[in-house]
């Protein structure tokens, strides 16, 4: 695979600069959900034929959640969504717009954002789903703060979700996808930022030269579900690990240098570090070479795998519901994911 920065990249850099008559927007609350299922990777290894530890020694996953028989993307993004929305002391009607991050939908269409809105209850609200991989729900908040800043009339919340089941995707004999994946949702809400604090500007790339590095290659136009894409197990996550390795080596680094050479700061500025963490063992691994301290990372991958598009908004929730992030903090969310996309932003967190 290319570096991802051999090609020019599709670029977004306006974000949180957007402004509707001076106005900020920052990120009001957030809400997580996991299922109440829960898959060990002791015992995981142990049914891949591997050492019980096998899983944990290179990944750092000790378990991950799964949902339930019957349970989809929109059950439990409806329930991290509600927590959000407690959180910021908000209720559903006052949401203007639903955007959800997620490559595991209910269905194909209609959008599982869609589902999430009459769950809620939220019938002012615009809703669309986000297809950006794990990167979804950094696309959602550019997505979320673009329309905020250019709407009339409409309530000045938006709503951003990221959501995986991927347990329903998974061939449970290939130890590099088994081993990684789980289920869960978190959520965050955005609205008006007080004076000197909210979302910085938002950076995205994309690199589709690496589309087949992470894919779940049938079920699409491409190639629809059949027989034999049934028996070829084409509906399930195939993974290239040693392509996916090299792009979170080059771009975790990358993204963090970036961002703090734009705002004039220093990697040892930033208060936290909220990473996408496929690998939580090596993104931890990464934080010398982007000039971090290990302390400075919300790894939370230990607990529940790579949850994909809500693994960033996950990870956010715990560390504001651990007190981790204080009024003033600088924060740098930093996401990568298959298509290949990436993007970057960085928070000064707001007062309660």
């Amino acid at each position: 695979m290319t570096a991802p920065d051999t090609h020019p990249p599709a670029r977004a850099d306006d974000g949180g600069a957007a402004r509707d008559g001076g106005r900020g927007w920052a990120i009001r609350g957030t809400g997580a959900h996991l299922p109440r299922d829960v898959a060990h990777s002791a015992d995981l290894s142990r049914s891949l034929g591997l050492e019980p530890d096998w899983i944990e020694r290179r990944t750092g996953i000790r378990r991950r959640h799964v949902a339930a028989p019957g349970e989809a993307a929109s059950d439990l993004a409806a329930a991290a969504a509600r927590r959000a929305l407690e959180a910021a002391g908000l209720d559903a009607a006052d949401l203007g717009l639903i955007v959800l991050g997620t490559s595991t939908p209910d269905v194909i269409a209609p959008s599982t954002a869609c589902r999430v809105q009459t769950m809620l209850g939220a019938r002012r609200a615009a809703a669309f789903d986000i297809s950006a991989a794990c990167t979804g729900f950094v696309f959602g908040l550019q997505t979320a703060i673009g329309w905020l800043a250019t709407q009339r009339g409409a309530p000045p919340y938006a709503l951003v979700i990221g959501v995986e089941v991927y347990s329903r995707f998974l061939n449970p004999a290939d130890r590099a996808t088994a081993a990684l994946f789980g289920d869960g949702a978190a959520a965050a809400v955005v609205g008006p930022a007080p004076p000197g604090h909210g979302i910085g500007p938002i950076t995205l790339g994309s690199d589709g030269s690496g589309a087949d590095d992470v894919l779940i290659p049938a079920g699409g136009s491409r190639l629809p579900a059949n027989a034999e894409t049934l028996a070829a197990l084409g509906h399930t996550i195939h993974m290239d690990g040693r392509a996916v390795r090299d792009f979170i080596t080059a771009i975790f680094p990358r993204l963090v240098a970036e961002a703090t050479e734009a705002a004039g700061v220093k990697p040892a500025d930033l208060a936290l570090v909220v990473p996408h963490q496929p690998n939580p063992r090596l993104v931890a691994a990464l934080a010398p070479d982007a000039g971090l301290d290990p302390a400075q990372l919300a790894i939370v991958g230990d607990e529940v795998g790579n949850i994909g598009a809500a693994s960033i908004p996950y990870a956010l929730d715990r560390a504001v519901r651990t007190h981790r992030i204080g009024p003033g903090d600088l924060v740098l969310l930093a996401g990568f994911g298959a298509g290949l996309t990436w993007g970057h932003t960085l928070i000064t967190w707001p007062p309660p």
